[in-house]
């Protein structure tokens, strides 16, 4: 049987055996991160294959411990002591080289697919899934995480029930499990026997029966679990108790921010915290290698059962097991046993390790908001004011209406128009009468007189005279003709000044109009705007109020801090729906409706960008 310390560089490939390596010694705790150290003469020539982040493969007697790699290496030289020794840690913390940036948020997720996420974050996938035996669906956020290991082992945080992180780095990539523990005795420790020393330490004061939970958010808007325990702000043991008498704790975790999985995690501490811690120290014999009985097997994680004949038998887990010198002697072994895996102290050193990461939440605040409202409305036009409720709202504590109605008002009379060509109605025709007149004598304007001269081409006289009658004709008359020739001439004639008077009797005129149309152009043109405001002179009696089509039993025309948060929207579990809802507000009659919405809410910061 050998104990062998072999070095492996970051590609995994073995560099060095350490044969002259002295002091090395491990130490496994129960769902942390392991630990081991070795010891180096420093004139070994292999000092220089013990790189830093290179790794170190610990077997003790055969027995394969794990996989570690170097961190922080101390070198002292003194007159007796000339040595280099090396501090080293598991291979699950390569989850550290990694980081979660920003925010991150997983819902209705089983437990392999949350384990998976944050493996799939690895930069070089070191490490892959394996067995899961449980499936739960909490929501985990993370924000900000400087590794992947505190997001991992936050997982199974609030399990009801015992887990363990187990993990397999003989084959690559390494795997990660998180099974079932056992859970009945399988290793014994015995005064007499395997017993060196025991140490026994019972704790009291760690014992709460009552927890009042928090979570995420400051004041009124901190997260409780009153929505999801009935009303009641805390969990509590009544049989711790009766027995200790009542003792409460305010537990606060700004980690959680759903109430389910913030009560689950409390229910997990009250079951841890309900009763003393009783922790056993002891120095034991590993004569499993001797004896090769499995019960003699004193490993981390198994269920011991101690048997004392002055402190008697006491049955726990072994969260602890530790070596100093499994080569100078390697059947010196170190074990706690103790009924609490966690207790204050760790989770204290748990909210203190992320209190750094903490420091860079962006936790949130309370914050005011307020919508006004004004318009004319009508039963068939009614006021509508919507409004939108943003994701990132954690908390709404108030949402209140106020309103009131006024007088429908307006503010013009005239509106501009345009040129157009407008054809008349027709028209039947007919016969039209006019009015008669009376008659009477007109007198034409005066003519001024003057002379006017004619003109004749010819003119033939026949005179008659008393001729006898045989001259031409008979009896005694004798017919004759003379023949005068008149030259053409022309007649000046002088008309004087004067007036024609004309007498117009009383009479009629009779006018047949046919049926007809008749077309008017009217030109371009504008029409002044008469401004000013004008309201009617009364005002509505009554208003119906919905919300999200929820009808308010509120009739009033005005109405002060309505409260709307019973008439909004919600979802399967009473919550108010993130995103757009709707006010309407109508009068039985025309109407002015002012109204104002105020908002008392707390909201986290964040978002998409940094405007």
């Amino acid at each position: 049987m050998i104990t062998i310390i072999k070095i492996l560089n970051q590609q995994r490939q073995p560099v060095a055996i350490l044969e002259n390596a002295y002091g090395i010694g491990y130490e496994k705790n129960f769902n942390e991160l392991w630990t081991a150290t070795f010891t180096l003469p420093l004139n070994d020539p292999k000092n220089a294959e013990c790189q830093p982040l290179f790794f170190v493969e610990v077997t003790d007697q055969d027995e394969y411990i794990g996989l570690f790699r170097i961190i922080p290496e101390s070198t002292v030289k003194s007159e007796s002591t000339n040595e280099v020794k090396y501090q080293c840690e598991h291979v699950l913390a390569t989850l550290l080289d990694d980081v979660l940036f920003l925010y991150h948020q997983n819902d209705n997720l089983t437990t392999a697919d949350n384990i998976q996420y944050l493996l799939d974050k690895q930069s070089k996938k070191n490490w892959q899934k394996g067995l899961i035996n449980f499936t739960r669906y909490f929501s985990y956020k993370w924000e900000n995480e400087n590794g992947l290991l505190s997001p991992m082992f936050s997982i199974p945080k609030p399990f009801d029930m015992p887990y363990q992180w187990t993990h397999d780095t003989q084959s690559y990539p390494w795997t990660l499990n998180l099974v079932d523990p056992e859970s009945k005795v399988t290793c014994e420790i015995r005064y007499g026997k395997n017993q060196i020393s025991i140490e026994r330490e019972i704790d009291p004061s760690v014992v709460f029966n009552r927890i009042y939970a928090l979570g995420y958010g400051e004041g009124d808007n901190q997260l409780n679990i009153m929505s999801v325990n009935n009303g009641i702000p805390y969990v509590e043991d009544a049989e711790s108790i009766a027995k200790y008498g009542l003792r409460s704790y305010i537990w606060a975790d700004k980690r959680f921010e759903d109430a389910p999985t913030l009560k689950a995690n409390a229910l997990a501490l009250l079951n841890q915290w309900k009763v003393p811690k009783v922790t056993y120290r002891a120095s034991a014999a590993d004569i499993a290698s001797i004896t090769g009985e499995d019960i003699h097997k004193l490993r981390m994680g198994r269920v011991a059962r101690m048997i004392d004949d002055d402190l008697g038998i006491f049955e726990a887990r072994i969260i602890k097991e530790s070596k100093s010198d499994i080569k100078g002697n390697p059947g010196a072994i170190q074990l706690e046993i103790a009924n609490k895996t966690d207790d204050l102290s760790t989770t204290q050193s748990d909210i203190e390790r992320r209190q750094q990461i903490n420091e860079l939440y962006s936790q949130g605040a309370t914050n005011i908001d307020s919508h006004d409202y004004n318009d004319n409305a009508d039963p068939d036009n009614p006021a509508e004011i919507t409004f939108y409720l943003p994701d990132e709202l954690v908390k709404i504590n108030k949402l209140l209406l106020s309103f009131k109605t006024d007088k429908f008002r307006a503010y013009e009379r005239a509106i501009e128009g345009g040129g157009a060509v407008v054809s008349s109605t027709s028209s039947g025709g007919g016969s039209t009468q006019t009015s008669s007149a009376g008659g009477q004598a007109t007198v034409t304007s005066a003519a001024g007189g003057g002379s006017q001269e004619t003109s004749s081409n010819f003119i033939e006289l026949h005179d008659m005279t008393g001729v006898p009658e045989n001259s031409v004709g008979t009896e005694n008359w004798g017919y004759h003709k003379h023949e005068y020739v008149i030259p053409g001439h022309n007649h000046n004639v002088t008309i004087p000044n004067h007036t024609h008077s004309v007498s117009v009797p009383a009479h009629s005129h009779s006018v047949n109009i046919p049926a007809h149309t008749h077309d008017i152009t009217l030109p371009d043109h504008t029409h002044a705007i008469q401004f000013g405001i004008y309201k009617l002179n009364k005002t509505p009696s009554a208003v119906v109020i919905k919300i999200d089509g929820n009808t308010i039993p509120f009739t009033g025309t005005s109405g002060d801090n309505i409260d709307l948060i019973p008439y909004l929207a919600k979802d399967s579990e009473g919550k108010v729906d993130r995103g757009w809802h709707s006010i309407t507000i109508a009068p039985n009659d025309l109407g002015r409706i002012n109204a104002n919405i105020y908002t008392q809410f707390f909201i986290q910061s964040r978002g998409g960008g940094s405007f």
